[in-house]
């Protein structure tokens, strides 16, 4: 599980899954909002500026695509 939550105000962030699963967390107004990674290929897109976090219960590997321009952290 990553240790912060991170937001990137420059552009939408893509998140695929190459190998294990994941949970994607997304802050929303109402709450979180969880995507469920659990096949290789499946991807998430994270809108500009929305935060957000991981937790895996075991070893993961991801690919993303990332604007890193003001990227933003916080502790979970």
């Amino acid at each position: 599980p990553w240790s912060v939550w991170e937001c990137h105000p420059a552009g939408e962030e893509l998140v695929m899954l190459l190998s294990g699963s994941v949970e994607m967390v997304l802050e929303s107004p109402t709450g979180e909002e969880v995507c469920c990674l659990s096949k290789p290929g499946e991807f998430v897109l994270i809108p500009a500026g929305v935060w957000h976090t991981a937790r895996a219960s075991a070893e993961v590997t991801l690919l993303f695509l990332t604007p890193g321009a003001g990227t933003q952290h916080k502790p979970v």
